[in-house]
C-alpha cells in the first residue's frame, strides 16, 4: 500500500504552520467510536474536557478531518469533538439509505447524549450546517451558540451542478495523482500540499491499489433535496433561538448573498460575516480568517 509520505501528505502540524495557523501544542485528536441509533459512529476528540464544549459537523463527501486546522487552533479554548456523520469517514453507512436531515439530527442528539455534551457551540459546514441549524431548531436547550457555514435552505443550482460534476467519474480510480489534479482544477485556492493531505483523509486505498472515497456515494440519491435548490427548511431557521454566526465565502457557488441576508433577518440574535476570497469550503480555503471571525463571535457572547 502507498504511504502518506510517498503521496506528499504533510504532517498536520507542518501543514498548519505552512498556512499560518497558530496553535498551543503539537497534538493529534483521539479517535473514538460509539454506537447510537443502531450504528457505529467515529469521532475525533481533541481533548481538554474541562473546557467549554464544541461540536463540529463536516460537509457532504467530507469527514471529521476537514476541521483539523480549526480544531487544532481552537482546542486551547474548547473541548472539541468532530463527528463523522453517517455515511462518511469511519462511521457506518446506512443500509436503508437513510440520510435525511431528520435522521442525522437524531444521530447528533444521541451522540451528544452519550458523550455528555449538553451546552455546546455547534458548528457545521454545508450538509453539516444544514444538520446544525435543524438540530438547533429541535434541541435549543443543548445549543449554546450556532455557527452556520456557507449554507442555507436555498442552494444555488450552479453550485449543486459544480459538486456533481467534480464527483462524476471518480467512483473508483487508479491514480491518486489524477485526483490531485482534478481538485486543483476545481479549487485553485489551496496549495497542493494541503490538497494532498486533505485527500488522504477522504480516501481509502483498496487491496488492489485502486482508490475510493470514504463516503457513501449513494447518499446523493437518497435525498430528494439534492439538485432541487433546497438544503433544509426555512421553518427551522425561524425556530433558532441561540446566538448565531452566519459565515459566507465571498466566492461561494452554493450560498447566495440574498439567502444569507434572509437568514440574518429571521434569526433574532444573529450576525453575518463574509470571508473574502473563500469559496464554499470556508474553513479550508481561509483557515486564519475563519478562525478570527469565529473567535470574535464567541468572545462577544
Amino acid at each position: 500500500m502507498t504511504t502518506r509520505e510517498e503521496l506528499g501528505g504533510m504532517p498536520l502540524w507542518e501543514a498548519a504552520r505552512d498556512v499560518g495557523v497558530k496553535f498551543a501544542e503539537e497534538v493529534l485528536p483521539e479517535e473514538k467510536f460509539l454506537r447510537a441509533n443502531g450504528m457505529s459512529f467515529h469521532y475525533l476528540d481533541w481533548g481538554n474536557p474541562e473546557k467549554p464544549q464544541m461540536l463540529l459537523l463536516h460537509g457532504g463527501a467530507q469527514t471529521a478531518h476537514s476541521w483539523d486546522f480549526h480544531a487544532l487552533a481552537m482546542r486551547d479554548s474548547y473541548h472539541i469533538v468532530a463527528l463523522d456523520q453517517r455515511g462518511h469517514g469511519d462511521s457506518d453507512w446506512s443500509e436503508e439509505l437513510d440520510y435525511s436531515t431528520e435522521t442525522m439530527v437524531k444521530d447528533a442528539d444521541a451522540v451528544t447524549d452519550l458523550i455528555g455534551y449538553d451546552n455546546f457551540v455547534l458548528t457545521g459546514l454545508s450538509m453539516g450546517g444544514r444538520n446544525s441549524y435543524a438540530f438547533a431548531a429541535r434541541h435549543p436547550e443543548k445549543v449554546k451558540a450556532l455557527v452556520i457555514v456557507d449554507v442555507g435552505p436555498d442552494v444555488m443550482e450552479d453550485g449543486s451542478k459544480h459538486i456533481k460534476e467534480f464527483l462524476r467519474d471518480s467512483e473508483v480510480f487508479d491514480s491518486f495523482e489524477w485526483l490531485v489534479e482534478r481538485v486543483k482544477k476545481y479549487n485553485s485556492r489551496r496549495p497542493e500540499n494541503q490538497i494532498r493531505g486533505s485527500l488522504l483523509n477522504n480516501l481509502r486505498q483498496r487491496d488492489d491499489g485502486k482508490w475510493v472515497w470514504k463516503h457513501d456515494r449513494r447518499l446523493g440519491m437518497s435525498r430528494g433535496e439534492r439538485g432541487s435548490g433546497t438544503a433544509g427548511s426555512w421553518e427551522d431557521i425561524e425556530k433558532i433561538k441561540a446566538p448565531t454566526l452566519i459565515v459566507r465565502g465571498t466566492e461561494s457557488y452554493i450560498f447566495a448573498p440574498e439567502t444569507a441576508q434572509k437568514m440574518l433577518d429571521l434569526i433574532p440574535d444573529s450576525r453575518l460575516v463574509e470571508v473574502e476570497g473563500a469559496g464554499h469550503l470556508v474553513q479550508g480555503d481561509k483557515p486564519l480568517e475563519f478562525e478570527a471571525v469565529v473567535r470574535e463571535f464567541l468572545a462577544g457572547l
